[in-house]
């Protein structure tokens, strides 16, 4: 998955949406939702694949929503030919919440694209599913574009803002013994690239919160587990950690922990969302602070949003490890930059040197 560069959307101009799916239905519900907003425009539908290739040159897009399943051409054959000639144009799949989609949408993001969005195969009432779109698909189109305000303040003399760089290293309070990642856009790629780069004799148990729905988290973990060193499973109720087992939490589950005596294990519950989000990793830092205190490892990567951010601080408060990592290498620079942008991150590195620092700091050297 290529990493995007936002692009600055001037005053005065919109975001420019090409629709690529056969359903007649998805197509008027998203041009609806796109017409609704003031930010962009729907430049062109496609029916099928072959179809959305051919406008692509036309209309010059700026981002496109793309199905899976359709006729001659689907979704997949259709992303492979584009990322051979236009890398950086933004793709959003829409997929359905079955194993087959899950599969395919994985799929789909190895390949290129950027991220995703899910439709149920009973949506029920338009108006519901016009809330849905609304609510997961315009903020994911937004998220990969700088739009100009409509009026500029007036300009006042401000102090030069210091570069973001890393805090200085310091020795750990007491030796970590929990590793807590929290990532969402971008994030099978970026696990994908990260996770076999652990050691077979890795010391200490990982756990992870992907923004994913169910089924999604569990085909992750089977990928993870067959090209890992390590044991990657979708955590379930009871699930003791271990060293060198990842445990990633399930879709639409909070995943927090419980020790009795030595033993700490994963607890699942379907308590409200943060952040908009369930799985959240505000509710996994937390639950890691309260069970491990400063002996944890937090990194936040690649995602969309704040969620994260109220967690690491509550582990850097105790004394825990922070690790964000930075701008260039994350597709949205969202989670980890506002680790960053709150000054919480001891570290602030690209995606390749995140395990090395995590390796670094688990042994205390």
């Amino acid at each position: 998955m290529p990493n995007i560069t936002k692009k600055l959307i001037r005053r005065g101009s919109k975001i420019k949406v090409l629709v690529v799916d056969d359903s007649v239905v998805i197509r008027r519900l998203v041009t609806h939702a796109i017409e609704e907003d003031p930010a962009m425009e729907l430049v062109g539908t496609a029916a099928n694949g072959s179809i959305g290739l051919s406008r692509v040159p036309q209309i010059n897009p700026d981002i496109i929503t793309l199905d899976v399943e359709m006729p001659e051409l689907d979704g997949l054959g259709m992303l492979r030919k584009l990322r051979q000639t236009h890398k950086d144009i933004p793709v959003i799949m829409f997929s359905t919440l079955t194993e087959r989609g899950a599969a395919s949408t994985l799929e789909a993001l190895s390949l290129g694209a950027n991220d995703y969005v899910t439709k149920a195969a009973n949506v029920g009432s338009l108006d519901r599913s016009m809330a849905s779109l609304r609510s997961e698909l315009i903020p994911k189109i937004k998220q990969f574009f700088s739009i100009e305000a409509e009026q500029k303040p007036c300009p006042q003399p401000v102090a030069p803002i210091a570069p973001l760089t890393a805090r200085p290293l310091f020795k750990p309070l007491v030796m970590p013994k929990v590793v807590a990642i929290g990532i969402s856009t971008g994030g099978p790629n970026a696990l994908g690239e990260i996770m076999p780069c652990f050691p077979v004799s890795f010391p200490l148990p990982i756990l992870i919160v992907q923004h994913m729905p169910p089924v999604f988290t569990r085909l992750l973990a089977e990928r993870l587990d067959a090209n890992c060193k390590l044991t990657v499973r979708e955590a379930e109720q009871g699930s003791v950690l271990a060293p060198g087992t990842v445990w990633i939490a399930p879709g639409d589950f909070h995943m927090r922990l419980r020790r009795v005596g030595s033993t700490v294990s994963v607890v699942l519950d379907q308590g409200p969302q943060e952040n908009s989000c369930r799985p959240a990793v505000d509710v996994m830092f937390r639950s890691v602070q309260e069970t491990y205190g400063a002996a944890s490892i937090s990194a936040v990567l690649t995602g969309m949003g704040y969620d994260g951010m109220r967690g690491a601080e509550v582990l850097k408060g105790c004394g825990a490890s922070v690790i964000a990592q930075d701008e260039a290498t994350s597709v949205v620079w969202g989670m980890p930059g506002a680790v960053v942008n709150a000054g919480l991150a001891d570290s602030v590195l690209p995606l390749n040197q995140i395990v090395p620092e995590i390796i670094r700091r688990s042994t205390g050297a």
